[in-house]
């Protein structure tokens, strides 16, 4: 059942990125329809995960109180409700509104999927089985493009959220009949395991008490703002830089992204477990230089000549950036106790897109207005670097700590 259960969470967690990402496949012929510029074509991504990162505390509060299947299928629901309504979008402010809503629904499910899974697996499982789950990220977002981009090609950009958002129907009824993990089942020799949930006053003092949960969320966010800048931007810069059609820049990118991000985060999972198996630092360790080399690679995507270039060089710099995926998120689960993980997964949200890809797609945008986009997206690599330092000290530090990843700093 724990295998069945997984499956159905990523499936789920694949539409959730295909339906987030669905809208930069279309942007180009959106932006001309609607007449809006780079500026305001930037906040579209920008309000989705404002709504989506104040959402996640609170879906987190309610994730480590009641059934988290249930906040999951609310969530699901409304997200692809959001999506087909996107469609139906005749102005900038329904089409923000809309965006919005998506950011509400994806938060309910974001935040307790991860908590689920790690009562589902022990310790020496979760990089593995995270980076599964995670798969969705570099195949979802693809599957945003090589649906959006076709779909929004042949029949028009409202076409693409209609059949983007539809199958999301049906995976929340899904999972709101799957059965629920106990907490902490697969921890029974935790030390801290309270009766029941720890208060959020209570639970917000052990996170940032964590040198562990502090440090994941410094790297995470660096990444989150380079990754999903270009992410937002890489289609457009495709049309506009190298002359690509917009079915053919989505699908290319897209098949890019499937095979680097598969190969990454894999091999991430795997690397992950392996080396946490030797050092509480392991997970931040292939974390860590997986950024450093990556940064290097994402410089060279815009002074690429051809596309043949570009594309070899994005798929370089994907398969590095990938790799954190899974012991990251793997890191985040095993810095808290059970009753703490709903909410340690949904305030690292918070952080993570607040300072992340909430600001680097308008930031991306002005900088496209001003200069270049192909100026904007090789400054990634600057936070990129700066993660993969943050990163590789987090390591040092928690194989120095007598507790590893569990270890509390004490108050003042």
């Amino acid at each position: 059942m724990a295998m069945a259960i997984l499956l159905v969470l990523t499936a789920i967690n694949f539409l959730n990125y295909l339906d987030r990402y669905v809208l930069s496949a279309v942007l180009e012929p959106l932006s001309t329809e609607l007449a809006i510029d780079d500026d305001a074509a930037g906040l579209l991504g920008t309000v989705f995960m404002v709504v989506y990162l104040v959402a996640s505390p609170f879906a987190g509060q309610w994730g480590d109180r009641i059934s988290r299947h249930r906040i999951a299928a609310a969530g699901v629901a409304m997200w692809s409700l959001a999506t087909i309504g996107s469609g139906f979008a005749d102005d900038y402010p329904t089409l923000l509104g809309m965006r919005a809503a998506v950011g509400i629904g994806e938060a309910g499910y974001a935040t307790v999927a991860p908590a689920v899974i790690a009562d589902l697996f022990s310790a020496e499982q979760r990089g593995r089985k995270l980076a599964w789950f995670y798969l969705a990220i570099p195949l979802g977002s693809a599957l945003g493009y090589l649906v959006g981009g076709p779909v929004g090609e042949a029949y028009g950009w409202r076409a693409a959220f209609f059949v983007a958002g539809a199958p999301g129907l049906v995976m929340a009824i899904v999972i709101a009949l799957l059965p629920e993990p106990e907490r902490g089942a697969s921890d029974p020799d935790e030390e801290e395991a309270p009766a029941g949930p720890v208060p959020l006053g209570k639970a917000l003092r052990r996170l940032f008490r964590s040198p562990a949960w502090r440090i994941n969320v410094v790297g995470t966010t660096l990444m989150t703002f380079a990754m999903g800048g270009i992410a937002f931007w890489m289609p457009t810069y495709l049309v506009r830089t190298l002359d690509m059609k917009l079915g053919t820049a989505n699908i290319t990118f897209g098949a890019v992204t499937v095979v680097a991000g598969l190969i990454g985060t894999l091999v991430g999972g795997w690397l992950g477990d392996r080396a946490f198996a030797k050092g509480a630092g392991g997970y931040f360790s292939v974390s860590g230089w997986g950024l450093l080399l990556g940064a290097p690679v994402a410089a060279l995507l815009p002074v690429m000549p051809t596309q043949t270039l570009v594309f070899v060089v994005a798929f370089f710099a994907e398969v590095l950036l990938f790799l954190n995926t899974g012991p990251l998120n793997a890191a985040l689960v095993a810095c808290v106790p059970s009753s703490m993980r709903a909410r340690a997964v949904a305030v690292n949200v918070f952080f993570i897109h607040a300072l992340g890809d909430a600001i680097s797609p308008p930031l991306m945008g002005a900088i496209s207005d001003r200069a270049s986009l192909g100026l904007a997206i090789g400054l990634t690599a600057v936070p990129i670097a700066i993660g993969g330092v943050a990163l590789l000290f987090g390591a040092r530090r928690a194989n120095a700590e007598p507790d590893g990843l569990l270890a509390v700093e004490q108050a003042q």
